[in-house]
């Protein structure tokens, strides 16, 4: 059973969480940055921005002007992943 203070990667495994979820979240934060609170499932949700300003990898990846649009997309999925969702 999913609880509260599982990462999204936790959730994932335990299928609360799905890979389209996790794909729709690094999407949205590709599309813009500034993304906030975004769905994960029927009852999680994730500051998108927030979770990549959070993570030294993500946040230093997504700037470098000379890392590749499949780098920065994995980094930011990386700390989507490890970041721990609110219940909606």
């Amino acid at each position: 059973m999913a609880d509260k203070h599982q990462s999204v990667g936790e959730l994932y495994k335990a299928k609360a969480i799905v890979d389209e979820d996790v794909a729709k979240a690094v999407d949205a934060y590709m599309a813009d940055p500034k993304t906030g609170l975004h769905p994960l499932g029927d009852d999680y949700q994730l500051d998108l921005a927030a979770t990549v300003e959070g993570h030294p990898w993500a946040k230093a990846e997504v700037v470098r002007a000379d890392a590749s649009e499949n780098l920065k997309r994995h980094a930011v999925r990386t700390a989507i992943l490890l970041a721990y969702p609110k219940r909606r």
